[in-house]
């Protein structure tokens, strides 16, 4: 079996198990490393929305089109998108501006059995061109892009989004009540303790990642994506702090 055909090695996430001095969270080689442990046992609902990604792109594709996967790190939502397109005619395209996630997401798409081609691309997704899209997924990736440039990058894909086309949004969410967001805070941090993670752990990362991420209420989005050109935005799933969203433009 050539290297292209082996499966990278996937280790279990302890990036933050020891004290370790405060710096903001990056995608680096530790993180691609780690990132399918890191994922599963961080965000709540991860393994439904991945499927279901699958699921909704199956029926908004749209023949002839482009699909993109923005963000797309390791490729899972690439993949689910790939086994969603049922016409041979579409382009899908999955970009990363992380080159360790590039890399291994290569090695996840060879050991693919799914005929349709896929390009990857390293790059930073607010340079992307975009264009004649029926299927566009952010899977918790527009809360690491700055807040002010959200709009312009939504608003390009509503533009470059055929009638009838859809965009897949998934995002930690705040919440405008203290008490709610406290409380689901706290569910939040339990779910991790259940899957294994210390205080410690919680309380670093949690340090680590709050200068990147910056999370926006369900109603910011759901504005924003109106603003931006789509017609209907529903939340499709919600556990926690997470949900994922679909924004729609109308059929011609």
């Amino acid at each position: 079996m050539s290297d292209q055909r082996k499966p990278p090695v996937q280790e279990t996430d302890r990036l933050f198990a020891t004290e370790r001095n405060p710096e903001d969270f990056r995608f680096d080689a530790s993180v691609a490393r780690v990132f399918p442990d890191m994922i599963r046992r961080s965000v709540p609902g991860y393994t439904t929305i991945i499927p279901m990604i699958e699921v909704i792109t199956e029926q908004y594709v749209q023949a002839g089109s482009n699909c993109y996967d923005l963000g797309c790190s390791l490729g899972a939502s690439t993949l689910a998108m790939r086994h969603g397109i049922r016409f041979m005619d579409c382009r899908l395209t999955g970009v990363d501006n992380s080159a360790a996630m590039i890399e291994r997401c290569e090695h996840y798409i060879a050991l693919d059995d799914h005929p349709l081609p896929v390009e990857l691309r390293c790059e930073d997704i607010l340079a992307t061109p975009l264009e004649n899209a029926s299927v566009t997924t952010l899977n918790f990736t527009l809360q690491f892009v700055p807040p002010d440039e959200r709009a312009g990058l939504l608003t390009r894909i509503a533009e470059a989004t055929r009638p009838g086309g859809a965009l897949i949004l998934s995002e930690k969410i705040r919440f405008d009540s203290p008490q709610e967001q406290d409380a689901q805070t706290r569910l939040h941090h339990e779910f991790k303790r259940a899957n294994g993670y210390s205080d410690l752990e919680i309380s670093q990362k949690r340090s680590a990642i709050e200068q990147v991420l910056i999370p926006e209420s369900l109603s910011d989005h759901r504005q924003r994506l109106l603003d931006a050109g789509f017609d209907q935005v529903i939340v499709w799933y919600q556990c926690f702090n997470f949900v994922s969203m679909l924004a729609t433009r109308s059929p011609a």
